[in-house]
């Protein structure tokens, strides 16, 4: 059993992480109501594994932030999967950006989410998730920024809670977290943390071949015609 908590322990890599973090969300298996959404790219091999041990559907929510012009690592906003867009409005009062500056960010930033939508769901349409409790799947956080993104745009699609869930965490990022959405399950909380990457033996770079591979795979089968 998972120990979860204040502990050091390192993992294999994304898949067994996932299988770890799945005994955590035991509670959650087999149920109609549930989803299971990754954040790409390193989100989705530990959300596989989630979702196979619960018997739930797999979806990617691709998030985008929206940098300020000259100070990109500034952020004004996000867009998500979904078309759902959230802008920081006290940022962009307090810097004087124009209206034609953010639509223009969000132009830019919308190509590249369509891109990567394309290339990871082909043209598989997007898990609905309204009334549905959706559990949000990173491989850590470390800041946090992009799991705070991603938490306040899926509040657009209302589903019935947010369950965010990662196998290792900063402590103070994970209780940031807590506060925002509904659960917020953290199996790990070792310090010192430093850097996500520092709690697996094998952290290379996942790819999009590799997100492709276990959404398809992880994609309900169509049922096989039966001859009569």
């Amino acid at each position: 059993m998972y120990p979860g908590g204040n502990t050091n322990m390192r993992f294999r890599d994304r898949a067994d992480a996932g299988r770890v973090l799945a005994e955590e969300l035991i509670r959650y298996a087999g149920r109609d109501d549930v989803v299971v959404l990754a954040l790409p790219r390193g989100g989705v091999p530990v959300a596989y594994q989630v979702a196979r041990a619960l018997r739930a559907p797999l979806d990617v929510f691709l998030v985008r932030k929206l940098g300020v012009p000259g100070y990109e690592e500034l952020a004004m906003g996000a867009i998500a999967s979904g078309g759902v867009t959230v802008l920081n409005q006290g940022v962009i009062r307090a810097l004087e950006i124009t209206p034609e500056t953010v639509e223009e960010t969000i132009s830019i930033e919308q190509a590249e989410l369509q891109r990567r939508e394309l290339a990871y769901r082909g043209g598989r349409a997007p898990l609905g998730v309204t009334g549905k409790t959706v559990i949000l799947i990173d491989d850590g956080l470390a800041t946090g920024s992009t799991m705070r993104a991603a938490i306040a745009a899926l509040r657009k699609l209302r589903p019935a809670g947010i369950v965010v869930a990662v196998p290792t965490s900063a402590a103070t990022t994970c209780e940031e977290i807590r506060g925002l959405a509904d659960v917020c399950v953290c199996g790990q909380t070792p310090e010192p943390f430093h850097a996500v990457g520092l709690w697996y033996d094998d952290f290379s770079q996942t790819t999009d071949e590799e997100v492709c591979e276990l959404l398809e795979r992880a994609s309900p089968q169509p049922a096989t015609p039966v001859r009569r």
